[in-house]
């Protein structure tokens, strides 16, 4: 499909850079299989699900992945910041590099107290490097040293600060691994689960490290010629058995979030049974794409001519997801990720 398809035009005031306050206090525009709209407020999601369903969240932990450090060689230092993206192994990252530029195989580079080496170099600005330090002590330093990675559209506002520490990071982030939060888990609370569990909503866990995807444009014209970074997803054999008794009773999966719903779609089978999946994903999920083990996704208003856009148009419909974004605009919803959210009601 052609990729101007996904464009939209969103007024730069309606980019949230804060979250709302409380997390759960945060506008919910709720889009059925119909295409109507319901503006509500995420405390009201219990009113949308019933007892029996299941709520599908990703446990991932956000890192402090940016790190600003120097590239050493013997003509002088150069300033150089890395987002890490992806563990290699126990001292060995991933990286995108900006200047990439600056950056060979075989420089060396400071950060703070961390000494690394670039070991590869490829196209986009990543490269691979590795690190003097090792597994936990790596990780100590790295949290001493690293930054909150927010998106772009927030720190070419303002700088990442403390209160973007907890304000990143879902309440029940576990597994550290990502760069960018599952920001559709952000806006929930204890309160909130609190009335989901007393409607006899079940919680279920998935992990998906979210990698550099998040932060690169779709450069190609036409969907096709798009390639999806993979990242590492995790739903394990327990959570799947449940997962299909859901089903089996008569029950509904909502997804808290695309990355959770990349995650289920990964471990099903086309006739939707779900089954256990440890390893890397790279579906990229545009309208034609039949969905295989979801029913219901709650995520937040998402770039335009982006991967994510592209995503809820399959579930909804490109026409659906055009009105509800147009309407949405129209009404002062907050976008992208510290925003508001919607949920999505398609027919199954």
């Amino acid at each position: 499909m052609d990729v101007s398809l996904f464009d939209f035009d969103l007024p730069e005031a309606l980019i949230a850079l804060r979250p709302a306050s409380p997390r759960d206090s945060a506008r919910l525009m709720v889009v059925g299989a119909d295409g109507r709209i319901a503006h509500r407020s995420l405390r009201d999601l219990p009113d949308y699900l019933r007892g029996g369903d299941a709520l599908l969240v990703n446990d991932t932990k956000v890192i402090p992945a940016r790190l600003h450090g120097q590239r050493l060689r013997d003509t002088g230092p150069a300033r150089i910041e890395i987002l890490l993206h992806k563990r290699l192994s126990q001292d060995c990252y991933r990286v995108l590099a900006r200047p990439a530029r600056k950056l060979a195989v075989g420089d060396a580079l400071q950060f703070g107290e961390m000494k690394a080496q670039v070991t590869a170099r490829a196209e986009n600005g990543e490269a691979e490097i590795r690190f003097a330090l090792s597994g936990a002590a790596l990780d100590t330093a790295i949290a001493a040293q690293g930054e909150t990675p927010l998106p772009p559209y927030i720190v070419g506002k303002r700088k990442a600060d403390a209160r973007d520490v907890c304000d990143y990071q879902t309440i029940f982030a576990r597994q550290d691994g990502s760069v960018a939060a599952p920001t559709a888990g952000l806006h929930f609370t204890p309160q909130l689960f609190e009335a989901l569990e007393k409607k006899g909503v079940a919680r279920e866990v998935v992990t998906l490290h979210v990698g550099l995807g998040t932060f690169l444009p779709v450069t190609a014209d036409d969907t096709s010629q798009h390639r999806m970074h993979a990242e590492r997803a995790v739903l394990d054999g327990a959570t799947a058995t449940r997962l299909n008794a859901v089903h089996e009773a008569g029950g509904r999966i909502a997804a808290v979030g695309t990355t959770s719903l990349r995650t289920l779609e990964s471990a099903a089978t086309p006739d939707g049974v779900i089954h256990p999946f440890d390893g890397d994903t790279d579906i990229f999920i545009t309208p034609g794409y039949r969905f295989r083990a979801v029913d219901l996704l709650l995520t937040n208003f998402h770039l335009p001519r982006s991967t994510l856009f592209m995503l809820v148009s399959a579930l909804m419909g490109l026409d659906v997801m055009k009105r509800a974004y147009a309407e949405a605009i129209a009404q002062g919803y907050r976008f992208y990720s510290y925003g508001d959210a919607c949920l999505l009601m398609p027919e199954r």
